[in-house]
């Protein structure tokens, strides 16, 4: 028996080697060896050659979903691979097609199911003789491939040289920076400013702003709470239009997205329960969908939480607000945090979504923040972020700078909590955020409104916007 995983299949992979052992079933473990990225089809291939060269007689592959796995392994000529979501299908894909390598979607399978389907995928055989009639032309489609092949000239099947291909990449990188794009920009930073933060500052002094925008890019986001209003038509795709509350009604929720698309903010940021909705009422808007997971407490497992993660995605979600494990963070169990984080990772990049990593930083300590924010960048999350604003404090201009330290300007870096003005929010931009939110739109606006009538920021720019961080 081979078994192969990418990095998202490492943790179920070794469970299975473990359940196959006690079984007594010899295993050839083709990788990967760890927990850190790597790409599916290299182990994928590696165990579908060895079922085809008859070195296996039977395969199992896992990566996130199972689905680019059992592709990957179906280009190997002699491998007939099948992904398996249920016992039933894993029944299915031997009583009927005689699979010979199974692939598993460790996002979507906790490890008790899975070893169930494991169970299955061995014990059934392919026995009827109309199925095994129907399994004899897939075969003989392989034939008709090499073939077809044989005209063409195709490099042999070795495993890659990772030391030196790592090597290769290495140095067209540092030949050609710009290649790489991070998330910020050291202009950014360097004028204290941010690229997505802004909705005081957006009526406030909206030429600024525009000033960060064409710096850092399209990735720039701000954010403001239900009430926002008018804000200059060239700023509004910035913003994150949010609303967290647990007495948020039906009504709420339709009219924040109105709000969104009737002055084009870039997304709503709503739980989950009101994705379809919001997803559906902005079908035909520019605004996207934004939601959280295992909030506000962050203390579900990390399978629950890429579960919750791809049904937010499928129900219309584009950008994930995770908050990581407080409890094993405070405990010094950085493997877990970061496999906590890795998870939603995966669920979240493999839907096309993005993904942000709530802290938590009223709970924490700098060194735990820093590692937290070590974590997140090891697991490939795209943002750090301070808070849920569900606990004892905020953002502060400490913690911000910290994570951004952190984080060595390869993630964004989001400020939530507690932010209660302009002043709050250009202070934490100087800190080195990159995105600002917060729920006081009204009471900013109105600030936003003083300000211009007493001379401050464009007056005119300041009239029409209604932005609030």
């Amino acid at each position: 028996m081979v078994v192969a995983a990418d990095h998202g299949g490492f943790a179920l992979k070794e469970a299975i080697k473990r359940h196959l052992a006690s079984k007594g079933t010899d295993v050839l473990d083709v990788g990967t060896t760890s927990a850190e990225p790597c790409d599916y089809p290299v182990f994928a291939r590696a165990a579908a050659e060895a079922v085809a060269s008859g070195q296996a007689w039977r395969g199992i592959v896992i990566d996130g979903a199972g689905i680019g796995s059992s592709m990957v392994a179906n280009k190997v000529p002699g491998v007939r691979a099948a992904m398996a979501f249920d016992v039933a299908t894993a029944k299915n894909a031997r009583e009927h097609n005689d699979a010979n390598v199974l692939t598993l979607g460790a996002g979507y399978l906790a490890e008790d199911l899975a070893l169930r389907i494991v169970d299955v995928f061995l014990s059934t055989d392919c026995t009827v003789e109309r199925h095994r009639r129907r399994v004899a032309m897939i075969d003989a489609l392989d034939t008709k491939r090499n073939a077809s092949e044989s005209t063409r000239s195709s490099p042999p099947m070795t495993s890659p040289d990772f030391d030196s291909l790592v090597d290769r990449i290495t140095r067209i990188l540092a030949a050609n920076p710009s290649l790489l794009v991070p998330p910020t920009c050291a202009g950014c930073a360097a004028a204290g400013a941010d690229c997505p933060a802004g909705g005081h500052c957006v009526t406030r002094c909206p030429d600024t702003v525009r000033s960060v925008i064409a710096c850092v890019g399209p990735g720039c986001r701000v954010s403001a709470g239900p009430g926002v209003g008018e804000v200059p038509k060239d700023l509004a795709r910035f913003i994150d239009h949010t609303l967290l509350r647990a007495d948020a009604t039906y009504s709420d929720i339709d009219n924040l997205c109105d709000e969104a698309r009737q002055f084009g903010f870039a997304s709503v940021c709503v739980n989950p329960i009101f994705v379809r909705r919001c997803a559906a009422r902005l079908a035909a808007s520019s605004s996207v969908v934004c939601t959280v997971v295992g909030f506000p407490l962050g203390a579900t497992p990390a399978e629950n939480k890429a579960l919750e993660a791809r049904r937010a995605i499928r129900d219309g979600a584009s950008e994930i607000d995770m908050v990581l494990s407080i409890g094993a963070l405070k405990s010094g169990d950085h493997a877990y945090v970061e496999k906590d984080i890795r998870t939603v990772a995966e669920a979240a990049h493999d839907g096309g979504a993005i993904l942000k990593v709530i802290l938590e930083t009223a709970l924490l300590t700098d060194e735990e923040k820093v590692a937290g924010c070590v974590a997140a960048r090891k697991a490939r999350a795209d943002f750090v972020k301070t808070s849920t604003g569900f606990s004892t404090g905020g953002a502060t201009a400490h913690d911000v700078e910290l994570m951004a330290r952190a984080v060595e300007k390869k993630l964004g870096v989001k400020a939530a909590g507690g932010i209660r003005s302009a002043e709050d929010a250009q202070r934490l931009i100087a800190a080195g955020a990159t995105r600002i939110g917060a729920s006081v739109g009204v009471k900013i606006v109105k600030e936003a409104r003083g300000a211009a009538a007493s001379g401050g920021g464009d007056s005119g720019e300041a009239r029409r916007g209604k932005a609030a961080y």
